[in-house]
């Protein structure tokens, strides 16, 4: 089924509310790539999506913030953490557009834990730092458990002006789900809702990165991004996981 258009507004409802977040300070980062090259770490039912014939790799570190379950207030101290992650972008047979994460780093020890044993999700335990001096942020993280330890990146990143939405930047931001198997191997899909990304000029400062590497994807980090975008973050509220 060919996918529906890419636009700024969710296509569909989420549900009811199982938890909420705020993802803040986010700087995407993306390489363009064959689609050979990431269909087979794509969980079954998933094919790239591709945008004028390329998929993309994507790191993108940002800061959580205040986790909340429910529609109850967010966790100040567990639900709020650093995280850095390196995701691909699928499409499913009923056209549903979605992340694929490959790798999530997060700073919280006991969130890592928790997310491995209940959701699904597998978070990394990673030493993590976030700087911001005016428009200039910088993002640093190296892993330490479970592995492999010492797969690191560095981000620094100097802020720009506002900028409308672009086609590609619709296409790397409005992803309203993600892509997840369960325990029985079977793909589900985790819908969300938030508004349309606030979106900024951004252009890298620096670039160290070994976590694109350690997701399968060796060298391509070491080549020229093709978009670099920055935000100051959204709300965001996921519905129940969909077949």
């Amino acid at each position: 089924m060919t996918p529906e258009p890419i636009t700024p507004l969710a296509p569909r409802p989420a549900g009811r509310t199982v938890f909420t977040q705020d993802w803040l300070q986010l700087t995407f980062v993306h390489w363009a790539v064959d689609p050979e090259l990431v269909a087979p770490h794509l969980p079954s039912g998933v094919q790239p999506d591709t945008f004028d014939g390329a998929t993309y790799i994507g790191l993108i570190p940002f800061q959580m913030r205040r986790i909340g379950l429910f529609g109850t207030p967010g966790v100040p101290y567990f639900g709020s953490f650093l995280e850095t992650n390196v995701r691909l972008y699928g499409v499913d047979q009923q056209g549903r557009r979605g992340v694929v994460f490959c790798s999530l780093e997060a700073s919280r020890l006991a969130t890592v834990a928790v997310t491995r044993g209940t959701v699904g999700l597998h978070y990394v335990w990673s030493r993590m730092e976030l700087h911001r001096d005016g428009d200039r942020i910088e993002y640093r993280s190296q892993r330490r458990w479970p592995g492999p330890r010492g797969a690191a990146t560095h981000v620094a990143a100097r802020i720009g002006a506002p900028v409308a939405p672009t086609p590609l930047d619709l296409f790397l931001t409005s992803r309203w789900g993600l892509f997840l198997p369960d325990r029985s191997g079977t793909t589900r899909y985790w819908p969300n809702e938030h508004p349309a990304w606030p979106l900024r000029e951004a252009t890298l400062e620096h670039l160290d990165d070994g976590l694109v590497a350690a997701a399968g994807f060796p060298g391509v980090a070491a080549g020229e991004p093709v978009s670099v975008r920055f935000s100051e973050g959204v709300r965001t509220r996921f519905g129940p996981r969909q077949r």
